[in-house]
């Protein structure tokens, strides 16, 4: 099938292009800057691995959503939280409705570009506090997305029912180099190690049984995860 794959440049993301590129033909990889603090240190990343591949990538810019969207994963936004990834303070990273919005986008360009299919690495950890990333959501927003095109594009959701841990795996079979990749959300000169993508990022390495080999400004023992 052709495809196109959203890709922030995140370890999740980029598994996600580099399974679609063994599975199907990958007519394009598509980002998203939207005004995230960590926009900056992401998208290089997404480039390099769209170029390593010899695919199209196109950087989609959102200016309005740093603008009027109320979120603190926004450089409009306050301070990054820190602590485990479901903790409850990680809401405040919550970007409204995001994922359609993007998702929207995508599929119009992946219709105009050829493809059949859209790629995206939403997982089990991201259902805790992202709504639209959950199955359900995902379920109902493919099946839109088919209905409202002419190519009937399906939404493919490879790791929706993954642990990080195991998309580590993955991408650690599939030889994506991890070093090339970015989660931090507060964007700084390195990974802080402290908030809930750091935090989430170590957890799947150790779970895996993977050397991490991100570099970290703190690396303090990993906090409990909540209980449900």
């Amino acid at each position: 099938m052709k495809v196109v794959v959203l890709c922030s440049g995140g370890m999740d993301s980029v598994t996600a292009l580099y399974w679609a590129r063994s599975v199907h033909d990958v007519v394009a990889v598509a980002s998203f800057d939207y005004g995230a603090k960590h926009n900056h240190r992401e998208l290089p990343f997404a480039a390099e691995h769209a170029a390593q591949l010899g695919l199209r990538h196109e950087v989609i810019p959102l200016e309005f959503v740093n603008r009027l969207f109320a979120s603190d994963l926004l450089k409009s936004g306050g301070a990054i939280p820190e602590g485990h990834y479901a903790a409850e303070n990680m809401k405040q990273t919550v970007v409204p409705f995001r994922n359609a919005i993007m998702l929207s986008i995508a599929c119009g360009f992946a219709e105009s570009a050829g493809a059949e299919g859209l790629v995206i690495a939403a997982h089990t950890g991201d259902h805790t506090i992202y709504p639209d990333c959950r199955a359900d959501f995902m379920a109902a927003m493919g099946e839109a997305m088919r209905l409202g095109t002419y190519a009937g594009v399906q939404l493919l959701r490879p790791f929706i029912a993954q642990t990080k841990g195991q998309i580590a795996a993955e991408g650690a079979r599939l030889g994506v180099d991890f070093a090339r990749t970015w989660s931090c959300y507060k964007g700084g000169a390195g990974h802080c190690g402290v908030c809930g993508t750091c935090v989430e990022r170590r957890e799947a390495f150790l779970v895996a049984g993977l050397a991490d080999p991100t570099v970290y400004l703190a690396t303090p023992p990993l906090p409990a995860a909540p209980q449900a």
